[in-house]
């Protein structure tokens, strides 16, 4: 099974130029994903869920859609038509933007699996160390679950960015310790809860994820921000993980989307 988290960037498309979302199909379509988890499906709401059934289209995918109602930056995640859906959960109350979480029977696999898709605050360390809290029940030790997306966070393990001197002051801030360097406080907490970073798993370096070389002028330096978190059952799973780095990724979003396999048999 192969699981793909992207953050498109404002529904991947800027205003009426549908480029870049044309762009995210086609390598959406070139990674053959069983299940997509979206951030940032801007708009997927509006005139009854137009984007939202025209993406579904686009990716020969069903969607579910969970609003953010305070920022319109929706989460969602898409699934294969294999897949038969058995529950969904979208939460933006306790999320800055929202957690869409859904769980489905995969054929041939005898546990429901749930994939949640998320998008931590990008304000502050102490709201996503608060949002990753409720993430905790997905890492129980019966727990068959895979968060993914953008925790606008780094992990315990990566390094540390060579310049957060690079952003003006009130959006380096928003990543920093009061010691001044990197705060890991929501990654460090998932995974205390038991949830396993997948990249950090089967990779000794995973690849930045931001900013994309089409976006100079995004509000990052060059980090790790998109994340597959595994429940231990899954994390046993997994066999690979990925960050799709290629032209056509670097100017599709500001953000490379990241891959992973899990093997189901």
């Amino acid at each position: 099974m192969r699981v793909m988290s992207y953050n498109i960037l404002n529904g991947g498309r800027d205003g009426s130029d549908e480029r870049r979302w044309r762009d995210q199909v086609q390598l959406i379509a070139d990674a053959r994903p069983d299940v997509l988890l979206v951030q940032e499906a801007r708009g997927f709401d509006r005139d009854g869920a137009a984007l939202l059934h025209r993406a579904e289209s686009d990716l020969g995918m069903r969607g579910f859609l969970a609003v953010a109602p305070h920022t319109g930056q929706h989460t969602a995640v898409f699934i294969a038509a294999s897949m038969r859906p058995l529950s969904f959960r979208a939460d933006s109350a306790h999320f800055h933007h929202a957690l869409a979480a859904l769980t489905v029977q995969v054929a041939g696999f005898e546990q429901p699996i749930t994939f949640a898709s998320m998008h931590l605050s990008p304000l502050s360390p102490a709201l996503r160390a608060a949002e990753v809290g409720w993430l905790a029940d997905l890492a129980a030790p019966d727990a068959v679950a895979i968060v993914g997306g953008d925790a606008n966070s780094l992990a315990p393990t990566d390094p540390e960015p060579p310049d957060w001197n690079a952003l003006a002051a009130h959006h380096r801030v928003r990543y920093l310790g009061a010691d001044g360097r990197s705060d890991r406080s929501a990654l460090e907490f998932a995974t205390r809860a038991g949830l396993v970073d997948l990249g950090a798993q089967l990779n000794e370096a995973p690849a930045p994820t931001v900013p994309a070389r089409g976006f100079p002028d995004a509000e990052f330096v060059p980090f790790r921000s998109d994340y597959f978190l595994a429940s231990p059952l899954m994390a046993a799973r997994a066999r690979s993980y990925a960050v799709i780095d290629d032209e056509r990724a670097h100017h599709a979003s500001d953000h490379l989307p990241i891959l992973a396999t899990i093997d189901l048999d």
